[in-house]
């Protein structure tokens, strides 16, 4: 019997998707660029764990991060084409969890 092999690509991108939060942080900024603070709250995550996951997204190339010098200074997080190219990926996650997805 022949053993099937994964996909190196398959893989990263799972692993990649699977960190905890980063998915949710990518679908919480699918309608519009946000700041870290908007992010935090909307999806209840600690600081450190925020701002390690938009860092590995930034490597990563998902999302990129604009300072605008004001006074305080805002930085603003947004996605990047790559970033939202996984928007039908994630709205097929939604669908198949309203449909399958049992909340107690």
């Amino acid at each position: 019997m022949k053993q099937s092999i994964l996909c190196p690509k398959f893989e990263k991108a799972v692993t990649m998707l699977s960190q905890r939060w980063t998915a949710l942080v990518i679908y919480q900024m699918l309608e519009a660029p946000q700041r870290f603070g908007e992010i935090q709250a909307a999806i209840g995550i600690s600081g450190k764990v925020l701002s390690d996951r938009l860092k590995d997204m930034e490597q990563e190339g998902l999302i990129k991060r604009d300072v605008y010098p004001e006074t305080p200074v805002v930085i603003e997080y947004s996605l990047t084409e790559r970033g939202r190219s996984l928007e039908p990926v994630l709205r097929d996650i939604e669908k198949w969890a309203e449909e399958w997805v049992q909340i107690d």
